[in-house]
């Protein structure tokens, strides 16, 4: 049964017992998986240009959101230069010079909030999703073949994880629940390792950018 309510999302205690200072912003809506048209586009490319003004690629891994990442992911066993997360993936690429891949307006807002927050962010299709989730640990062999990837070796390392198995981690997402054309219904997730006093208005942009570029009816939103 796929999943139905954000009360059905949870950080497993171990985790949370581990890393304090852990939180999930999440959004559910219902929304229309298309090409980006010309205005996201627009504001990725601005925003990537004030980016290149105003970050060297050696800073990425000195600025907070990004070196609470990899605080923690030291902290769980995992080395954070081989297990980058997402933020930190994209800020270098795009400050290393290389365009970013044109998914779809769904994906390509998951980036645009990534690179404005510098947190890990992914999108989910709902109704691949199995039931409850717990963002825990990965444990023993579980692994995922990754978006565009080889399969990821979970162990140690903090992922979304439903009936089925593990689908997201704040370093790849899996292709079982990742955003295609038929999607209609997405969970957005922003992964926080550090202060989130800042994250209920981040998930209000969030929010605005969804409704804007993909015609997001938003269901719920919540503060994990």
């Amino acid at each position: 049964m796929p999943l139905s309510t954000l009360a059905a999302v949870q950080i497993d205690d171990s985790l949370r017992s581990k890393v304090p200072l852990i939180s999930l912003g999440l959004i559910s809506s219902t929304v229309s998986v298309a090409p980006s048209d010309s205005l996201l586009l627009q504001e990725i490319a601005d925003f990537v240009s004030s980016l290149r003004s105003g970050i060297a690629l050696d800073e990425v891994q000195a600025l907070p959101e990004v070196a609470a990442t990899r605080q923690t992911y030291r902290l769980l066993g995992k080395d954070p230069s081989r297990y980058r997360g997402s933020a930190e993936a994209l800020l270098r690429r795009v400050l290393a010079g290389k365009p970013l891949y044109k998914i779809n307006n769904v994906v390509d807002v998951n980036n645009l909030i990534s690179l404005r927050s510098r947190y890990p962010v992914g999108s989910y299709d709902v109704d691949r999703i199995d039931s409850n989730v717990s963002f825990r640990l990965g444990v023993g062999s579980e692994a995922f073949k990754g978006i565009g990837k080889e399969t990821i070796n979970t162990e140690s390392l903090p992922l979304f994880a439903d009936s089925l198995g593990p689908f997201g981690s704040p370093t790849s997402d899996s292709e079982r629940t990742m955003i295609r054309t038929e999607t209609k219904r997405v969970l957005t997730a922003i992964i926080v390792f550090d202060d989130a006093e800042g994250l209920p208005l981040l998930l209000q942009k969030s929010q605005d950018w969804l409704k804007q570029y993909a015609s997001a009816a938003i269901q719920e939103t919540r503060i994990v």
